[in-house]
């Protein structure tokens, strides 16, 4: 009996224990969900906040009835006022591409000028909506400044443009040598690494635009001028003798260039990233500005189809109608269009192809699939 009552009490204050485990069990349990439920909250409250940022960004578009695109102040080829004012380029193609596909016109654009200096400070402030000025996609840029690259519309590195009277057939030859170069940017750092890799000094030549770079190096304030080997044969270019003039033949790093957005506005970079790569495809797939119209009423594509609009529901997806990629190429042209067009071998910039040509021809341009 004793046994049995000393058994009984074990079991009593068992039950006990297990009552008062019970109860802290059912606290923590409570505890926890209201901690999963704050945070829960704090999360939806984050991404209803990011969701309304994104779409008030496509709101303001929409609203001011025009596209604010950041742009170089001016770098012939990629994006640079014409005769009439009108801005012409490589870069421009990219604004204006967005601006027909969103608002059905690619003449609404405002094209605001800016530095390296300024050109973040401009999208991130709200004062334009994209940046499309020859940006190389770096890790900080991406990350610490909070800015997302919707792709690369350019693959390019940076070279060295000399006088062919200094004599030099080598970067590796510019010791002591003066360097014009824009302060603000990525080459900076590049330059300080190759001289100091290859144990040779030099004195830069801080400058602002790509306008003070032209004048400086002409009037021999500089040996060399040091930039985007692109932007090197643009300016080169523009020389009134640019026969005397040479691109020396080390390119001393990567610069994928490429358009960005502000960090957080997920529904606007889609549009952005999905109509550069709709100019992409459109090269890849045959799809040009002079047969858009034919290929949208009889392709065999299905790809096709979904790109230009006429099967599935894609435009929805971003929020816009069916044939915003169709206005994109419509009024620009497909990649290879407008690579053509601006800096291609048959313009005085005479860019090649390069890096820059369709994956199915050797090169790194890959558009992910309309589906």
């Amino acid at each position: 009996m004793l046994l049995g009552r000393y058994r009984l009490q074990g079991i009593t204050t068992d039950v006990k224990n297990v009552g008062v485990f019970a109860r802290k069990v059912a606290e923590n349990q409570e505890e926890v969900t209201m901690k999963k439920s704050i945070i829960l909250g704090a999360l939806t409250i984050a991404g209803l906040s990011a969701g309304a940022a994104a779409a008030a960004t496509l709101d303001d578009v929409k609203a001011r009835g025009k596209l604010n695109c950041g742009v170089t102040t001016g770098l012939v080829g990629f994006a640079a006022p014409d005769a009439n004012g009108e801005w012409m380029g490589f870069d421009v193609a990219v604004c204006r591409a967005v601006a027909a596909a969103v608002l059905g016109d690619a003449t609404a654009v405002e094209f605001v000028p800016t530095t390296g200096k300024t050109r973040f400070t401009a999208l991130s402030s709200g004062e334009i909506d994209m940046l499309a000025r020859n940006t190389t996609w770096t890790f900080s840029r991406d990350t610490d400044l909070k800015f997302d690259f919707v792709g690369v519309n350019y693959y390019d590195g940076q070279g060295f443009l000399v006088p062919k009277a200094l004599g030099v057939s080598s970067a590796k030859d510019l010791d002591g040598a003066t360097v014009c170069i824009q302060t603000g940017t990525t080459t900076e750092l590049n330059l300080a690494d190759f001289f100091r890799a290859n144990n040779i000094s030099y004195e830069p030549v801080p400058i602002e635009t790509n306008a003070e770079g032209t004048q400086q190096y002409l009037a021999g304030a500089c040996d060399t001028y040091t930039t985007d080997a692109s932007g090197l044969a643009s300016t080169r270019a523009t020389f009134e003798n640019p026969g005397e003039h040479m691109l020396l033949p080390e390119i001393i790093s990567k610069e994928p260039l490429g358009p960005l957005v502000r960090h957080g506005d997920n529904d606007w970079g889609d549009i952005v990233m999905w109509t550069l790569n709709a100019l992409i495809a459109a090269e890849e797939l045959g799809v040009s500005s002079a047969n858009v119209n034919e290929m949208a009423a009889s392709t065999n594509n299905p790809e096709v189809a979904r790109l230009l609009g006429t099967e599935g529901d894609l435009g929805a997806m971003i929020g816009l109608d069916a044939e915003w990629a169709k206005r994109a190429i419509e009024s620009q042209g497909n990649y290879g269009e407008i690579f053509a067009k601006n800096i291609g071998e048959e313009t005085p910039i005479g860019l090649a192809r390069g890096l820059n040509a369709q994956w199915t021809d050797g090169g790194l341009l890959y558009s992910p699939p309309f589906r």
